[in-house]
């Protein structure tokens, strides 16, 4: 009944409609926060080996597709599932991931699968399961800066006084190491390492770090990226990048062992986070909010982000594929 086969150039006049089906759902099927590449800048994407796409056929007329990258992490990362209906979706979307564990086969005894699954694609939980998939929760949680609430929230949170012998700056790319170090330690044995075993190396922490502050992953922010410093040594880091222009996020917050549980999280992002409300009222930068994830288990992030004025906004499952033995 189904056909699946990885997508070749003398089957894009025909996908098409199919993937500008999905660009008109992302936003409020999966929850994308930014907009999809356009069909032409998808094709791109293909050409140049930055994605990969398994589409299914029915009738020899493409009616769902599944997309992947191994370009940007350690991992594969699998982006999205998106089908025409919802009547067939479980049963296609596992006639694509058969195929796509078929494909990635050879790549799997050295990378790890990880698939946020977003939107509607929490359905497909029982099916990934079945073939070997695990999860982690993860929340996600949004500060807005039009939000009165959060604001106040904001300007009364506990906040314990800077100790003595610690100082918190912005970034420089003197602390780059240190930043490596710290986040490795932090990380090192996170459920953030069950999907990117980068965490789990110095060298792949270093490639993390670089790709945050030379802005491949996002546009890095330097000034609103915060330090913590103890007798002049960097012990913990706050990274804030910005995407789409407007939407700042928070993609790591890591402080070494010996200086947690002072509150000195707490003092880093509000450093932060002072630095961009100085910039909207003073110099109208256009910026919507800030956002963050923690897992959905992780208690103590969320209450240092509530603290801050983060809401909670909505949780998906963080599922990973292990590596292939």
């Amino acid at each position: 009944m189904y056909n699946t086969k990885v997508l070749s150039a003398n089957e894009f006049g025909k996908f098409e409609n199919l993937y500008e089906d999905f660009r008109k759902k992302a936003a409020t099927e999966y929850n994308f926060e930014l907009e999809p590449l356009d069909y032409d800048g998808f094709l791109d994407a293909i050409d140049k080996d930055l994605i990969k796409c398994i589409v299914l056929y029915k009738d020899d007329e493409p009616e769902a597709f599944l997309v992947y990258t191994t370009a940007i992490s350690e991992a594969i990362e699998l982006n999205i599932i998106h089908s025409l209906t919802k009547e067939d979706f479980t049963e296609q979307a596992h006639e694509l991931l058969v195929k796509f564990l078929d494909v990635t086969k050879p790549l799997r005894k050295e990378k790890i699968v990880c698939y946020p699954m977003l939107g509607s694609q929490k359905s497909l939980i029982g099916t990934i399961a079945k073939l070997g998939f695990k999860f982690v929760g993860i929340e996600v949680l949004r500060f807005k800066f039009d939000s009165k609430e959060s604001k106040e929230i904001f300007e009364h949170a506990r906040t314990v006084k800077l100790p003595e012998d610690y100082k918190v700056v912005s970034w420089n790319n003197k602390y780059f190491e240190d930043a490596v170090n710290v986040i490795q330690e932090s990380f090192n044995d996170s459920s953030d390492a069950l999907f990117d075993p980068r965490f789990k190396t110095t060298d792949g922490t270093r490639d993390i770090i670089h790709k945050i502050v030379n802005d491949i992953y996002a546009e890095f922010m330097p000034n609103s990226t915060s330090v913590l410093l103890y007798q002049g040594e960097a012990v913990g880091f706050a990274f804030m990048n910005l995407t789409g222009g407007s939407i700042v996020n928070i993609p790591l917050v890591g402080i070494k062992q010996e200086h947690q549980g002072k509150g000195l999280s707490t003092l880093m992002l509000k450093h932060s986070m002072d630095f961009l409300l100085q910039a909207i009222q003073q110099y109208n930068t256009q910026l919507t909010e800030i956002n963050t994830t923690t897992e959905t288990d992780n208690l103590q992030a969320l209450r240092l982000y509530k603290n801050l004025g983060f809401m909670e906004d909505y949780s998906y499952p963080q599922s990973y594929l292990p590596l292939e033995n």
